[in-house]
């Protein structure tokens, strides 16, 4: 089986700039290279690892995946409702991958940020996506 983040991570971009909520938000603004004056709030794709999930009649796996979300709104009001909008329009989602099933995606927990420049807030938002070969 191939490594199924990217496509995973493809889904994963589309489902949130197709969410009402999460674009009310950021006005679609999902990057995984964040352009130069971007401008605030935005979500960015950030780390991930794809770990082997074998059975009997499958070679699956399971990605552990990050997102940021990023403001510079006063406080950390912002970022929390970003951070809850993408958890929900995430956590469970059935999305269709051309290459792998996703059998289930879940939040796993979002923790909160002051960035070392004082005025920016930072989300961490964690998921556990389980795939299997289509």
């Amino acid at each position: 089986m191939s490594d199924p983040s990217l496509d995973l991570q493809g889904a994963i971009v589309a489902a949130l700039k197709a969410d009402p909520a999460v674009t009310a938000l950021i006005s679609g603004r999902v990057y995984d290279t964040v352009p130069a004056q971007a401008a605030f709030p935005y979500v960015t794709i950030g780390e991930d690892q794809t770990l082997p999930a074998w059975a009997d009649c499958y070679d699956g796996a399971d990605v552990i995946l990050t997102l940021h979300a990023w403001s510079r709104a006063v406080g950390y009001p912002e970022v929390k409702r970003l951070a809850a909008a993408v958890s929900a329009a995430l956590d469970g989602v059935e999305v269709t991958i051309k290459t792998i099933r996703l059998v289930d995606i879940s939040w796993t927990g979002s923790r909160f940020l002051r960035d070392p420049d004082g005025n920016t807030r930072h989300a961490v938002i964690g998921f556990r996506a389980l795939t299997e070969p289509t």
